[in-house]
């Protein structure tokens, strides 16, 4: 096991094993044990009731933070012609309108966060499926990124401003940034809010018993900070 360094076990001991914090009392400490010479991400990490080998149970969806992650958000769409040109005035940060780019990316190249796709691209786009499903940036309808080209502008628009795409894991964990250390705690609230509910949202009709388990606060080198799931569970976005 990793030994931790002086500045974490200093952070760790600060953190009441034994108690559920409130939203806001989680964001307001991670920002004061934040210890890093850069600003840390936020992170939110979920354990749900649901059983993921059902596909019925996937929690999935798309959320607009409202306060942004706090980074520059880089945009792929795989689009030609029109659609292409499209993309690259609403600011697409790369356009794989061939084979070069795809073969680019099929060969490790993962420099953007989000990826978009036009659906007569996805014939091109489909052979990428083992590199950017695990990454969970394969295009698809369900998540809001294989879209016509007319909506391009408005997806690009809002991914660049802090659309986020969650996906529970096969562990029943979903792990989501909620922004930076320099945000104010009301911003990293209204973030986790906006998570909470669309996770709450989009509860399984076919799941029993408690939904929202587990849930986390730490930002990217800090120790956990284990929130009250009840509380958790009732808050809501603005």
């Amino acid at each position: 096991m990793a030994k931790h360094g002086k500045k974490y076990r200093a952070a760790f001991e600060r953190v009441d094993r034994d108690k559920k914090y409130t939203p806001m009392e989680a964001v307001t400490l991670a920002k004061e044990l934040s210890f890093a010479n850069f600003d840390e991400t936020v992170e939110i990490h979920v354990r749900l009731g649901v059983d993921p080998r059902h596909a019925d149970q996937i929690v999935r969806d798309l959320v607009n933070l409202p306060h942004g992650l706090g980074k520059e958000v880089k945009v792929l769409v795989f689009a030609q012609g029109e659609d292409a040109a499209l993309a690259r005035e609403a600011g697409a940060d790369y356009i794989a309108d061939g084979d070069d780019l795809i073969n680019k990316i099929e060969s490790g190249w993962f420099d953007f966060d989000i990826a978009i796709a036009t659906p007569n691209m996805m014939g091109k786009v489909g052979k990428l499926g083992p590199v950017l499903g695990p990454r969970g940036m394969m295009p698809n309808p369900k998540a809001g990124t294989m879209i016509p080209g007319e909506d391009l502008p408005r997806v690009i628009e809002e991914a660049k401003a802090g659309r986020i795409e969650y996906r529970v894991d096969k562990t029943a964990n979903v792990h989501v940034p909620i922004g930076k250390v320099s945000f104010s705690e009301q911003q990293l609230h209204d973030n986790m809010g906006a998570l909470m509910e669309s996770l709450v949202s989009n509860r399984p009709a076919t799941t029993k018993g408690q939904y929202v388990k587990k849930v986390v606060v730490a930002t990217s080198m800090g120790p956990g900070i284990i929130v009250d799931p009840l509380l958790a569970a009732e808050m809501e976005g603005i």
